[in-house]
């Protein structure tokens, strides 16, 4: 009974994990990469490079909303709605935007500029990009695809993650004991030991990141509760859930709206050290219209930020929300601030990014170790079955892919011309092609060449990013260093680092390559 309990939970373990493991490499990569998410967003902006941080930034906030709405009020008296982003400690901007008023049945157009907090002035040479939000969106919603099917999709690959986890934990006879074992040049065994390594050191990390995923999807994931209590379903239920969300529609009749100016003193009359986050007003001139002022939780463990509502029109406080909690919703909600990581302070979530690499790790070594041990088993004259192949081909196009992908990101980012047409999506499109040919290329045939060909040419690709910035920017390695900008600097750095250990890679599979020869000749010599 005991052996075939551990039998089947490793059954599960290996059938689980492998099902889904490409899908959740991708969702692994992207993630991790999404908890610098703002930080890849300043890279991707040089305009703002140089824009020096505030030593007193709550204090300043009053004048710098002002400043923003009254930009916003004699720029785009017509929009839809005005977005302001206050400056924070990982951004040092006020972001100022605004939305067209779409056609019937279409969202209006976003436009966006920056303003230097210090100056209060608009800065030029906005680039349309969208940044680290690229990576945070694809993420979960895996872009070029219907938004609610991508995140079954991901909900799903979570789900059997969880699976893998849980079982990986019951067959695993030596927890402990693997935790301090690496044995290198051991063919399976090495791989068996990176997956075990990986997955054992940040296992309390793969598990919260995993369960707090699920969370995050839980009301489409079981839409029951809402859908039996509110006779409209989970839209009611949001609606009550969250009443400051919702968009009143407009009624195109317009009013004379109280001066941003005065709604914002009267707002720091009442509440007068809040850090606030973001302001958007909603419908400006329109009589729907509302103020929304919008609290930085910091590195509270709560991802929902408190939020009041005031009537342009006449002043009055409409609504406060997520001040307070009830334990259910501090449950929920802290579990969604875990999964985000928007509450670390830098050293965790440098933590987090490292474990997220070594998720990664664990998700590719497991697939290729599957790979490998079906090699093993094969005779010397047998021939590879198409799984096999297809099995070898996605490690390759997945594993060696998408950091050739994410490289081709950040070239186009430097490359592509300011004044170019859809230029935000044509970096999306570049990822994905450079993903796209990696794929072809490794669906092909997928042996060791392969490997050393494209751990290559990431290393090529990640050592020419910070000369591609240095060359097509103001700023540099040395400079960031002198000027302590340790963001820009530690991009470089990191990128350096890549290359350096894709370089590493390339030179262990040509050694690698190079021995199969040898063996080979040393049996056929034994042969006769």
């Amino acid at each position: 009974m005991k052996d075939s309990f551990f039998r089947s939970m490793t059954w599960l373990h290996t059938w689980t994990g492998l099902l889904v493991c490409w899908l959740l490499f991708l969702i692994f990569f992207a993630g991790t990469l999404s908890f610098f998410r703002h930080e890849i967003t300043f890279w991707s902006q040089p305009a703002v490079h140089d824009v020096a941080p505030q030593d007193n930034r709550v204090l300043a906030q009053q004048g710098q909303i002002s400043a923003a709405l009254q930009h916003l009020e004699a720029n785009a008296v017509e929009a839809d709605t005005w977005w302001v982003g206050l400056p924070s400690e990982r951004n040092h901007v006020i972001e100022v935007s605004y939305k067209d008023k779409g056609k019937e049945g279409e969202r209006g157009q976003w436009h966006d500029q920056y303003m230097d907090p210090n100056t209060e002035e608009t800065l030029g040479e906005y680039r349309d990009s969208h940044g680290g939000l690229f990576f945070y969106r694809l993420h979960f919603d895996l872009h070029y695809m219907d938004r609610t099917v991508a995140r079954w999709l991901v909900s799903f690959a979570s789900l059997f993650m969880l699976i893998g986890l849980i079982s990986g934990v019951v067959i695993h006879k030596r927890i402990f004991k693997d935790m301090f074992q690496f044995r290198k040049g051991k063919g399976v065994r090495t791989w068996l030991d990176a997956h075990n390594l990986s997955s054992v050191l940040a296992l309390p990390f793969h598990i919260m990141i995993t369960y707090t995923g699920l969370v995050t999807l839980i009301f489409m994931l079981f839409p029951y509760p809402a859908m039996t209590q509110y006779d409209e379903g989970k839209k009611a239920f949001f609606a009550d859930l969250s009443p400051s969300r919702q968009h009143a529609d407009i009624t195109g009749r317009t009013v004379e709206m109280l001066p941003m100016k005065q709604l914002v003193d009267q707002f720091y009359t009442d509440w007068p050290h809040v850090d606030i986050k973001r302001v958007i007003v909603d419908h400006p001139s329109d009589e729907t219209a509302r103020l929304k002022f919008y609290a930085n939780t910091g590195t509270k463990i709560q991802d929902e930020m408190p939020v009041w509502v005031y009537n342009t029109v006449n002043g009055e406080l409409i609504m406060t929300e997520n001040t307070d909690f009830s334990a259910s919703e501090t449950l929920y909600d802290s579990m969604i601030a875990l999964h985000t990581g928007r509450l670390s302070l830098p050293g965790l979530r440098w933590l987090f990014f490292v474990c997220g690499i070594a998720g990664c790790v664990m998700i590719g070594s497991g697939a290729v170790m599957w790979a490998k041990r079906i090699r093993e088993r094969m005779k010397a004259d047998q021939t590879a079955s198409f799984g096999l192949r297809l099995v070898e081909g996605l490690n390759l196009a997945t594993i060696m892919g998408l950091p050739v992908a994410t490289a081709a990101f950040f070239f186009a980012n430097r490359l592509l011309p300011d004044s170019y047409t859809g230029r935000a999506e044509a970096e999306i499109h570049l990822f994905f092609l450079g993903w796209l040919g990696v794929a072809l290329m490794a669906l092909y045939k997928a042996g060791t060449a392969q490997w050393r060909q494209l751990a290559q040419l990431n290393a090529v690709l990640w050592l020419a990013l910070p000369i591609c910035n240095a060359l097509t920017t103001e700023g540099n390695l040395v400079s960031y260093i002198f000027k302590e900008q340790w963001v820009l600097a530690g991009f470089d750095i990191l990128c350096l680092l890549t290359a350096a250990v894709f370089y590493i890679q390339s030179r262990k599979l040509a050694s690698k390559q190079a021995a199969k020869p040898a063996v080979n000749k040393a049996l056929k010599g034994q042969a006769v």
